[in-house]
């Protein structure tokens, strides 16, 4: 069976906003096991290309202690939604980040 290129797949999904506790506490998406993409930097994290409810950054996924994928959400990007909120995410793999350009004759 043939595998297909982490870099040409783009997930969409529905997931729930959470905070994690303590001042200045992170806000994350979990990222479903079958749509996380495989670990290619240093300390579990992926450069990737998000959406969150149709405004685009470029950002890091990281695994937690656990391993499950998480998605962070700063401020600018979530508006006035937080913990508990559903968001709609799009996500792609940054092949430019995690591997280089691409050679203009490739």
């Amino acid at each position: 069976m043939i595998q297909a290129n982490p870099f040409d797949q783009t997930h969409h999904f529905t997931a729930t906003l959470f905070q994690t506790s303590g001042k200045g506490g992170w806000t994350f998406v979990p990222i479903p096991p079958e749509l996380a993409p495989p670990v290619t930097g240093s300390w579990g994290m992926t450069p990737v290309i998000a959406s969150v409810d149709g405004k685009t950054w470029k950002t890091t996924v990281w695994k937690d202690k656990t391993q499950r994928s998480l998605l962070p959400v700063p401020k600018k990007i979530r508006g006035r939604k937080g913990d508990g909120d559903s968001v709609s995410i799009t996500l792609q793999m940054d092949r430019e980040r995690a591997l280089g350009p691409i050679h203009p004759l490739e």
